[in-house]
């Protein structure tokens, strides 16, 4: 298998980007950017260390972010697995890039930019729910903003195929199998939703 090495070669592939993929490029929130993004309850942050990439899937029960300004956004570390593998790449690396999903649209706004991490409380209370704050906060400052082509969306009929989860393993099967059925299982996916109901925020 031969394997394409210089940009050169792989531009001659796919020839020049159309212009509006370069004209809808924004380099701070825009009216309407700013209306798509507050819209989305859920993103995937990307980030890149010393041991390699990671991707988190961030949710909340509203905008997934809060902006500070037109040129920086918030992201409240909510309570996970305490893997911390985003937070510690941004603390040696801050380049990120978060992908805005909004279920039943085939666009994703795309956000590139530098991270940090904070535990200033003011900015933590700003998220303060049931009486719980993140452990930290993820400051984004843009760089860029732009929609990413539906194409992806569409292929995989995202939103109309009706055939979601059907046959697939669950988090219980799969920690079973990685730990040889010492952890995982039934039990676990039974009592899985009421274990994260409390510890939600």
């Amino acid at each position: 298998m031969q394997f394409i090495k210089d940009i050169e070669a792989l531009e001659a592939l796919y020839g020049t980007p159309g212009a509006p993929s370069l004209r809808k490029v924004a380099q701070h929130l825009t009216p309407l950017y700013r209306k798509w993004i507050m819209a989305s309850r859920l993103c995937i942050l990307s980030t890149v260390g010393p041991e390699g990439v990671d991707g988190s899937p961030r949710g909340d029960d509203g905008p997934v972010v809060l902006e500070l300004d037109p040129h920086r956004l918030a992201m409240p570390d909510w309570r996970g697995n305490n893997r911390l593998d985003s937070l510690r790449n941004i603390v040696r690396d801050p380049r990120v890039s978060l992908m805005f999903i909004v279920p039943g649209s085939n666009t994703v706004v795309r956000l590139n930019g530098k991270a940090h991490v904070t535990d200033d409380q003011g900015l933590r209370e700003r998220f303060e729910k049931h009486g719980k704050t993140p452990a930290t906060v993820i400051v984004v400052e843009i760089a860029e903003i732009y929609t990413q082509c539906a194409r992806a969306l569409m292929r995989a009929r995202t939103w109309t195929a009706g055939d979601e989860g059907k046959d697939l393993p669950t988090a219980g099967e799969i920690l079973a199998e990685m730990s040889n059925g010492e952890e995982g299982g039934a039990l676990y996916d039974a009592e899985w939703g009421a274990r994260a109901a409390k510890t939600m925020w």
